[in-house]
């Protein structure tokens, strides 16, 4: 038993270091694909962030003689609901339901899509720093994203 704790961390038995499969707790592959979409997620909070404050820069230099942009309360729910829901494709990643994956796909897909074409329009009408901002923060990890959860899904 002693032995077999030593060979655990042994780099000369590398086939026999992860074949007792009853330690693991947590199955890696829901941690990581809940990862990967966790990415994206906060690569959106980052993205509508330095949008907000890239607007705000505008306006300040401006004198305030740009006209402010108000939200109705519907629009600021709206925007809750949909950054809110960058949440839930982690979270069925770690439910590893065939069901619960599909869904993770689909929800995840359609986020990111929206937030891709949201964020490039935004972006071509406020700076092209943001369009730069949104490929790299949340479309290059979306992407990533939604090819792991494909594969995860075609294997199971």
């Amino acid at each position: 038993m002693i032995a077999l704790l030593f060979d655990r961390g042994s780099t000369q038995l590398p086939n026999r270091a992860n074949s007792d499969r009853s330690v693991d707790v947590i199955e890696k592959k829901p941690v990581e694909l809940a990862l990967a979409w966790l990415v994206p997620a906060v690569g959106a909070a980052i993205f509508v962030t330095i949008q907000c404050f890239s607007y705000l820069n505008d306006y300040v230099r401006s004198g305030g003689t740009m006209q402010a942009v108000t939200f109705g309360p519907a629009a600021l729910w709206g925007v809750s609901f949909f950054y809110g829901a960058w949440v839930v494709p982690p979270l069925l990643a770690l439910a590893g339901r065939r069901a619960t994956d599909w869904a993770m796909l689909v929800l995840g897909g359609l986020l990111f899509t929206m937030s891709t074409l949201a964020g490039v329009s935004d972006g071509l009408r406020d700076g092209g720093h943001l369009v730069a901002l949104e490929l790299l923060a949340v479309t290059l990890p979306g992407t990533v994203a939604l090819i792991m959860s494909w594969r995860h899904i075609r294997l199971n």
